[in-house]
C-alpha cells in the first residue's frame, strides 16, 4: 500500500524546478529523491513531470512511498493522556516534556515520552531531539519517516533554534557570555561528560542573564551546539552548576532547574515560522523558592 503526502506550496516561495525544490528548499536525501524519480512516485498538480519541470507557488505536489521506501518500524504505545501537545500538523509534533521522563527508551520494551507520543498520534513518531531525563520542556518528534531527515537537517545547519532556562548557583557578572568549551566524556563516569579541550567536540552555549536572587541566577541559555549534558557541563565547569542537579552538583533541591522553554524553526514546507513556549509549574516553582 502507497504513502501518499500531499504538500501545498506556499505562497511565498519563488519559482524553481522539481530538482530545486527536493534538493535546496525540502533537503530530501538522495537516496529518497532517487526512489521518487526512478518510480514516478512525484506528481505535480496530479501530473507526473521531469526534474526540471518549474514549480510555484500554490502548486500540489504529491509525494508516494511503497512499503520498502520506509521499512514500517513498530513501538509499543504509551498513555496518550500523559501528552501536553504544544503544536501538531501533519508531519511534525511539539509536545511539553515532564522533567523526569526520558524521551525515548534504551531498550526495545522501554516506555518513554516517544511512545506516549506516538499513542498520540496513533502512528509510531521519530525522535528529532532528546531532552535529559531530568529536563522539562519542549521537545520535537516527526510523525513520518520521511520528514524526519529533512529536520534532522535543520537541526544539524542550525535552523532550529532552541532556548532554556536555568537556574544556577552563583551570580554572573556580564549580562551575556558565550561557553565555547569542548566537551567529552569522563572516562571515570559514563555517566558524565567533561570540559575536555583536546579530545571534546564543539560545544557552544549563549548566555543571557535574566533574574539575580541571593545566591542564584536565572538565565537564558540558546545552544548553537547539542551535546550531552552541554548546558549543564558549562554552567558547572564555569562555577555556576544547576541547581537539583544531581550529576555535577552536590546539592539536594526537588528537581533540576533546567526548562526548555522556547523551540522555534522555520517550517521546511509551508515556510511558516513555528515558535511554540513550555510552561512549567514545577520549574516556576524553584524559582519562586529563591524569593
Amino acid at each position: 500500500m502507497l504513502t501518499i503526502y500531499q504538500i501545498n506550496l506556499p505562497s511565498t516561495i519563488a519559482p524553481l524546478t522539481v530538482k530545486e525544490l527536493l534538493e535546496e528548499q525540502w533537503l530530501v536525501p538522495r537516496k529518497i529523491r532517487h526512489f521518487l524519480r526512478t518510480k514516478r512516485h512525484l506528481l505535480v498538480n496530479d501530473a507526473h513531470v521531469t526534474w526540471q519541470t518549474t514549480v510555484k507557488a500554490g502548486d500540489r505536489i504529491t509525494l508516494m512511498f511503497d512499503p520498502d521506501d520506509y521499512p514500517e518500524k513498530q513501538i509499543p504505545f504509551g498513555d496518550k493522556q500523559l501528552v501536553d501537545c504544544l503544536y501538531e500538523d501533519e508531519h511534525l509534533i511539539i509536545v511539553n516534556k515532564p522533567e523526569g521522563m526520558k524521551t525515548h527508551g534504551n531498550e526495545p520494551t522501554e516506555i518513554a515520552l516517544l511512545n506516549h507520543v506516538s499513542a498520540y498520534v496513533g502512528s509510531t513518531c521519530y525522535v528529532v531531539h532528546r531532552l535529559d531525563m531530568e529536563t522539562s520542556g519542549a521537545v520535537l518528534f516527526a510523525k513520518n519517516p520521511f520528514v524526519l531527515p529533512i529536520v534532522n537537517r535543520l537541526l544539524e545547519t542550525k535552523q532550529i533554534n532552541r532556548h532554556y532556562w536555568a537556574l544556577a548557583y552563583g551570580l554572573f557578572q556580564q549580562k551575556q557570555v558565550t561557553y565555547r568549551d569542548k566537551i567529552g566524556r569522563d572516562r571515570h563516569d559514563r555517566r558524565k561528560r567533561i570540559v575536555d579541550s583536546k579530545n571534546g567536540q564543539t560545544a557552544i552555549t549563549h548566555i543571557t542573564r535574566l533574574k539575580t536572587f541571593n545566591n542564584a541566577t536565572l538565565v537564558n541559555c540558546r545552544l548553537d551546539t547539542g551535546r550531552t549534558h552541554q548546558i549543564r557541563v558549562h554552567l558547572s565547569h564555569h562555577g555556576h552548576a544547576l541547581i537539583g542537579d544531581p550529576l555535577y552538583n552536590s546539592k539536594v533541591a526537588p528537581r533540576l532547574m533546567l526548562h526548555a522553554h522556547q523551540l522555534s524553526f522555520t517550517h521546511p514546507f509551508t515556510r511558516e515560522q513555528i515558535t511554540v513556549k513550555a510552561n512549567s509549574q514545577s520549574f516556576e516553582k524553584g524559582i519562586s523558592s529563591q524569593q
